[in-house]
């Protein structure tokens, strides 16, 4: 009887610690809320893209999205490196990011000196961005570097008006969903038009339709799962001289009406997730 009494308590046992072992200690979204937070007050950033965090909430962002430490992140056209700033950090430890930029070669001056500056600013903190992967969006293909099936997450800022103006948007979004693995998501932030705007136009002024963008994607592959307005401004009127480019940080009109476009702040933008479908 005590033998039988002492087997089952030593089972007991066991099963208990097995369970401990298999409960996590961290919750993983308290995990990336505190690797966001160190990343967006980290001494690495610039204090201009600092002080645009106001407009565009860059932790709700890609919490909504649904970024994780462990992921393979593909960044499309980063510029000089704004949302880079705050992902490389993020996923240096256990994950990956993968930055798709124009290249030194791009025909465009103006967007070749670009990369060309990222690439330094990159080089100038490698304790932050030593593990980033460069490689070029459009070579013969766009994003043909990059294997099929291979990024857990894609993430495009304010990007997709110039892709409509230039005719390429279907060939990049199904770029985009060939290198998604199955299950991957898409995370899209967009300067929004007014519903019902034909997007060829309002491309021009750098804005697109709600409606058409996620039409675009789903076109391609994706699913639309989610969307969020936290980057949403009503007080957007979407019809400045200048486009999108009349509102901060660009100020293209540069000191007329600048209180005025200074108090409407950056612009209206959806921010939308999708997912390719398993």
């Amino acid at each position: 009887m005590i033998d039988i009494t002492v087997k089952m308590i030593n089972r007991i046992f066991i099963c208990v610690v097995t369970c401990l072992l298999l409960i996590p200690t961290t919750n993983s979204a308290e995990d990336i809320a505190a690797l966001l937070d160190k990343a967006i007050t980290g001494q690495h950033r610039e204090q201009n893209n600092s002080a645009r965090d106001i407009y565009r909430h860059p932790k709700e962002t890609l919490q909504f999205v649904g970024l994780q430490p462990d992921m393979h992140v593909l960044e499309i056209l980063p510029g000089k490196g704004w949302y880079t700033e705050i992902l490389a950090p993020v996923l240096r430890d256990n994950g990956e990011l993968a930055v798709a930029s124009f290249g030194a070669d791009y025909p465009v001056e103006f967007l070749s000196n670009m990369h060309k500056e990222f690439i330094i600013k990159l080089g100038a903190n490698p304790q932050v961005y030593d593990k980033v992967i460069v490689t070029i969006f459009h070579t013969k293909e766009y994003l043909d570097t990059i294997a099929d099936n291979s990024m857990d997450m894609v993430v495009t800022f304010r990007n997709t008006h110039n892709w409509i103006k230039d005719g390429v948007a279907e060939e990049i979004y199904k770029a985009f969903f060939r290198v998604t693995r199955p299950g991957g998501i898409l995370g899209v932030e967009q300067h929004r038009a007014k519903p019902g705007s034909d997007p060829l136009t309002s491309a021009k002024n750098g804005y697109v339709p709600e409606a058409y963008l996620i039409e675009l994607a789903e076109k391609s592959g994706f699913k639309l799962i989610a969307k969020n307005e936290i980057n949403a401004n009503p007080k957007d009127t979407k019809d400045h001289p200048e486009g999108v480019w009349t509102l901060p940080p660009t100020y293209r009109l540069g000191d007329k009406d600048k209180e005025k476009y200074t108090a409407i702040g950056e612009s209206d933008r959806m921010t939308l997730k999708f997912i390719k479908p398993e």
